[in-house]
């Protein structure tokens, strides 16, 4: 369970240099996650199918919602042909047709809703948080091990980072994850971060927020509900 004193915030410095931005988050507990089942993976391909028949490989950067985090991304100074957010990584590989791996329930049913809706969903373990949650620019002290490495690294100062108080869970905004807060199958609390950029709207955040808890109660059980963070709300509770 999460201690009902920690807190998630989004700096004001965020929501002022970017403004309609939206941070959908589903705060899911008593989980019970593992393999995808037949059916969530069944899913995932359709997802894959559809997105390849509505999205032109050739001119992704021109999709609204790809050159939304692209200027993003830019505006903190991240050249976005080096570093591209998740959801353009990961409709690009789909549009080479290669397939996402099945990785477990959680992690999948995060990149289905990527897919079907073209926005970054990306999942954070809780069984292990200590600290608040931030959305926040670098002061370039904080520490990051990404996915994958054993090295540490330093965020450039002024990038988007989200962090557990001095530890990065991800760089540039959308980008790369730390080892911190993997979904693993024994993985039994998790916050879905939903992000939203014009034109994409609060209600579209909403609408998918909900189809996070619906995905998640169907297949991994458990309780769940999501708040949304704003310039009009910056700050949650992080626990049910």
């Amino acid at each position: 369970m999460v201690s009902n004193t920690l807190f998630y915030r989004i700096a004001e410095d965020v929501l002022k240099k970017y403004p309609g931005y939206i941070r959908g988050v589903v705060i899911c507990e008593n989980v019970n996650n593992g393999p995808s089942s037949d059916e969530l993976i069944s899913m995932l391909r359709n997802a894959e199918t559809a997105l390849r028949k509505s999205v032109n490989p050739n001119s992704i950067t021109e999709h609204p919602q790809i050159f939304a985090w692209r200027e993003a991304f830019r505006l903190f100074g991240a050249k976005p042909s080096e570093f591209r957010s998740s959801i353009e990584a990961m409709a690009r590989r789909v549009l080479r047709d290669n397939e996402l791996p099945a990785i477990n329930a959680l992690v999948d049913i995060g990149n289905l809703i990527s897919l079907e809706h073209l926005v970054p969903v990306g999942g954070h373990a809780l069984n292990h948080v200590e600290n608040d949650l931030e959305l926040k620019p670098a002061v370039g002290d904080e520490n990051f091990v990404a996915f994958g490495s054993n090295e540490l690294e330093h965020p450039e100062p002024g990038e988007i980072i989200f962090t557990e108080g001095k530890t990065v869970l991800t760089r540039r905004w959308t980008w790369r994850q730390a080892n911190h807060t993997l979904t693993v199958p024994e993985t039994t609390a998790i916050e879905f971060n939903v992000d939203g950029l014009p034109p994409v709207s609060k209600e579209k955040i909403e609408e998918i927020c909900q189809e996070v808890g619906v995905l998640v109660k169907r297949f991994c059980g458990g309780e769940n509900r999501y708040e949304l963070l704003s310039v009009t709300n910056p700050q949650i509770r992080l626990s049910l």
